[in-house]
């Protein structure tokens, strides 16, 4: 059999630290194997290329004014965390992290997810049933800022009339008892339809226990292709940092996360991926000694996407492949007041997706540089949707031949990329175990090309495994992007140790 393939599941386990005297909440992440899924490495990651390719496509959705649009999980790279919700009774539920989307949504009972055969459902994992209200769950009411942002911002008397509140009251806006009327919400392979509630939520296992009030989240009856509910860490008003910034601003105006590099293989991970919520003071960490291979944060500002407020778009210069310097595509460095352009910071895509002007250039220059000599693997890049693909010799000299990537944001911030972030290594051809003979090494290039789409939108994405090996902040005060080269697992036992 092939190496075994598995999901990223996130687990959390969390502690209060103090670190420079400021508090900070520290998520432990832990990835789950998941065999039954994908049978091979060619599955997996033929699956992952064509959700990446799908969650990129969905940025150029042209929302219209009833739709709100999110993007679809990958698989491969879906994060989870867990919540108990209610005070009466409380029931812990898991949902998948995402920082492409801005609301916080459960399954709840009784509840139906359409098309949902064969899907991979953490269910017998962690979540044994959909949530049941609690008693101490409210409805949102149709006047209320929260409806009106997961309706895509209808006026409040729209909402009124939604909810069928009587003429008088609509024209006195008073529809205080009256609740939010049902909302839609798309993803990229799927949908819902739910309601807003309001209730305690808790996040277990911290100490003390962090408790949210009158926190708001979407209930979900009905769904087509999504068995499992999303946290929305966008900067939309219903995400989970917004709200946990309405509680408390230290803590929901920077998270930062530290994905320990897998490379698609459970062995190479021993230590947790810490996820972050607020931060030690950023800048006091500049001329402050860092242990080899790691490096100061290089920030990028965060640009403004009128159309898609809720993404962490920024703007990319160019990208370096070995000495050359290519510059990106005036669509990938701003972006417009229609809302094109610019590069999505994503935690649940997993491979960069550039425009094919870009992407065309960068893996011109790529093979260019690998020499003619290495073999294009066409049989792999059919199978596994990624390309370009190579047969690798194992000779020292041929391992240096691969050349150095650099992603140059604005800012005057460059951030270069480890090997293993940009080149995948696996084993391919033989008997299916690994081990057999006639295996060939062979190395593909983890960066998708976006093509050429014309209806506008963000113009690229950065994926997770690029940001591999990284700590990533979301400095929400400064708006500001951050990048930092970490040894993730020590920085969870650091942070861990002055728990």
């Amino acid at each position: 059999m092939a190496s075994p393939v598995f999901f990223i599941i996130f687990s959390i386990f969390l502690a209060q630290v103090s670190i420079s005297s400021s508090e900070i909440l520290l998520l432990r992440l832990t990835h789950s194997l998941s065999t039954a899924q994908f049978n091979n490495t060619h599955h997996l990651l033929k699956s992952t290329t064509s959700r990446s390719a799908a969650r990129h496509r969905h940025h150029h959705h042209r929302q219209g004014q009833r739709r709100q649009v999110s993007l679809p999980l990958s698989p491969g790279s879906d994060y989870t965390l867990s919540f108990s919700l209610g005070s009466d009774s409380p029931q812990t539920i898991s949902l998948y992290m995402d920082t492409g989307s801005d609301l916080v949504w459960f399954p709840c009972h009784p509840f139906e997810c359409i098309l949902c055969d064969g899907e991979y459902n953490p269910a017998t994992v962690a979540n044994p049933s959909p949530l049941n209200l609690s008693a101490s769950a409210a409805p949102v009411t149709c006047k209320s800022r929260a409806c009106s942002a997961a309706h895509s911002a209808l006026s409040s008397s729209d909402l009124c009339a939604a909810a069928r509140c009587p003429l008088e009251s609509i024209e006195t806006s008073d529809c205080a008892s009256f609740s939010c009327p049902p909302f839609y919400y798309a993803y990229g392979d799927g949908s819902l339809v739910a309601r807003l509630y309001s209730d305690s939520l808790s996040i277990p296992m911290s100490s003390p226990s962090l408790i949210l009030n009158n926190f708001t989240f979407g209930c979900a009856n009905t769904a087509l292709g999504e068995p499992i509910g999303v946290a929305g860490f966008g900067r939309g008003i219903l995400s989970l940092p917004a709200q946990l910034a309405s509680f408390s601003p230290h803590l929901g105006n920077q998270f930062s996360y530290c994905l320990v590099s897998h490379s698609f293989d459970a062995s190479r991970v021993r230590r947790p991926s810490p996820l972050i919520l607020g931060r030690r003071s950023l800048d006091k960490e500049k001329g402050s000694h860092l242990p080899d291979g790691e490096s100061e944060f290089v920030y990028t500002p965060m640009l403004d996407n009128p159309k898609h407020p809720y993404f962490y778009s920024v703007g990319l210069e160019a990208v370096s492949v070995g000495n050359r310097r290519i510059p990106a595509p005036e669509s990938l460095r701003k972006i417009d007041r229609d809302g094109n352009g610019g590069i999505v910071v994503d935690s649940g895509t997993t491979f960069t997706v550039l425009p094919a002007e870009l992407y065309d250039s960068v893996v011109g220059e790529f093979t260019r540089r690998m020499g003619r000599a290495r073999k294009r693997a066409s049989v792999v890049e059919e199978k596994t949707g990624l390309s370009p693909c190579y047969y690798l010799g194992e000779s020292a000299g041929e391992v240096a031949r691969v050349p150095a990537v650099v992603l140059h944001f604005g800012g005057n911030s460059s951030v270069a990329l480890p090997r293993k972030n940009y080149l995948y290594e696996f084993l391919e051809g033989g008997d299916d175990d690994g081990k057999g003979k006639g295996k060939r090494k062979v190395g593909c290039v983890m960066v998708m090309s976006g093509g050429d789409l014309e209806e506008g939108g963000p113009a690229g994405t950065l994926g997770n495994y690029q940001q591999q090996g990284f700590e990533v902040v979301y400095d929400l005060e400064e708006r500001r992007v951050g990048f930092a080269r970490r040894k993730c697992a020590s920085l969870w036992d650091t942070l861990n140790k002055r728990s």
